[in-house]
């Protein structure tokens, strides 16, 4: 019982599990081995962000403004003659690396303002913090773009049960109504019936009286008259035999679709409330996600 309880527990809380908090963005002084030698260099974490996506938007913002192309060996990005006027307003070399680490990215950048001289804290405070700041959105970018399709997944899932809603509401008001247009069809039908049947047992009367006075009567054409009025007779009760019969079946019928709109109606209430609290979980999640979202907009 107790290892049923936890399993309840556990499913309850897979929303809740799924939602990973907001991480920071790691921005600090690093250092980067570019061919034989070791040089300073800022390193940025970016959070969750896909890697792909993440170096692929690295490489275009590495060649914006210049005709410079990023090339890459053994992981190691390096572009000559890039534009970075915040930081300098003469093109300058870039090294760089984007290392997976899982849960998130590390990117590791030197820039080299001019031969041999790369950008360091003895360079210059506002240089340095240009460049940080750089990285800094360049990675927060990246962390929002992964965190909005976190959202865009998460509001789908909203949409698809509040589809899934508006599908049981639209099908519970569609068997009311079949029920109610069922218990008027069974009320006019029981009327026409027990009409019917009244002109049935008069009917069968007047045969009855008809054919008694038949078998008092000489042959003849009087005779064969009262024999062709009694055909009639019993041709038109024949044919209310069968009307009643198509009556009696569609009140069957009717009331056939009535006990399962009342055997399915209560079905349908359940589904619904069933469905309105996991619309109500979902908008949470989706909130949680959108408050995620908020929190890194003001990195």
């Amino acid at each position: 019982m107790k290892k049923f309880y936890l399993i309840f527990c556990l499913v309850l809380m897979l929303p809740v599990l799924n939602l990973r908090a907001q991480k920071p963005i790691t921005i600090m002084e690093d250092s980067l081995l570019v061919g034989k030698y070791m040089h300073p260099g800022i390193s940025v974490t970016i959070p969750e962000a896909n890697y792909d996506k993440t170096l692929k938007n690295w490489i275009k913002q590495l060649e914006a403004g210049t005709k410079s192309k990023v090339v890459t060996e053994d992981g190691m990005m390096t572009i000559f003659g890039a534009m970075l006027k915040k930081i300098s307003p003469n093109p300058v070399n870039i090294y760089s690396k984007l290392v997976n680490q899982d849960t998130l990215n590390k990117l590791l950048v030197c820039i080299e303002l001019k031969k041999d001289e790369y950008l360091e804290p003895a360079l210059g405070d506002a240089q340095m913090m240009a460049a940080r700041d750089n990285l800094k959105e360049f990675a927060k970018e990246q962390y929002i773009e992964f965190i909005k399709d976190e959202v865009a997944a998460e509001e789908k899932k909203l949409k698809d049960l509040t589809s899934q809603l508006s599908s049981l509401e639209n099908k519970y008001s569609k068997t009311q109504k079949q029920a109610k247009n069922s218990r008027s069809s069974v009320s006019n039908e029981q009327e026409t019936l027990a009409m019917m049947n009244g002109q049935l047992s008069q009917l069968s009367t007047d045969i009855t009286r008809e054919n008694n006075n038949m078998i008092s009567m000489d042959a003849g054409p009087e005779k064969e008259a009262q024999a062709a009025r009694i055909k009639e007779l019993n041709k038109i009760k024949k044919k209310l035999q069968k009307d009643i019969s198509k009556t009696e079946s569609k009140i069957r019928k009717s009331e056939s679709s009535i006990a399962q709109a009342d055997e399915s109606i209560p079905l349908n209430e359940n589904e619904q409330t069933v469905m309105k609290q996991k619309i109500d979980e979902q908008t949470a999640v989706v909130q949680k996600f959108i408050d995620k979202l908020n929190t890194v907009k003001l990195y």
